[in-house]
């Protein structure tokens, strides 16, 4: 297993904390990495490069290559992952919206707040 992270797209300059959640092969960039804990260098870059309010949406995939994801993981890709918001002065808040039974899958004591 590994976490498949999308960057979300802000649509609505009216609802500023409102994002979209892009699918893998529609989304304007994509990061699939082994840890969880990975996922936060890849947001704070994205966030360096492309503005300091982001949304990503991440979730454990079965996948081994982001150029070839799994048909199932590219139709079953939706908001029901972690949301993780960048925030000021280099915070990430992660938000989950798994079901119960996947939330065993973050490490205890999970990274909720990592300064850059």
């Amino acid at each position: 297993m590994r976490w498949l992270m999308t960057l979300g797209e802000r649509t609505r300059p009216d609802v500023p904390t409102f994002a979209e959640c892009p699918g893998p092969m529609d989304a304007r960039a994509v990061a699939l990495v082994s840890d969880f804990g990975q996922l936060f260098p890849i947001l704070l870059e994205w966030r360096r490069s492309l503005g300091s309010e982001l949304t990503a949406y991440a979730g454990q995939v079965e996948a081994d290559d982001i150029e070839n994801l799994p048909p199932a993981v590219i139709e079953d890709w939706g908001p029901d992952q972690l949301r993780l918001d960048t925030m000021p002065g280099g915070y990430v808040k992660v938000s989950d919206y798994r079901d119960d039974q996947a939330q065993t899958a973050l490490p205890s004591g999970a990274h909720m707040l990592m300064r850059s």
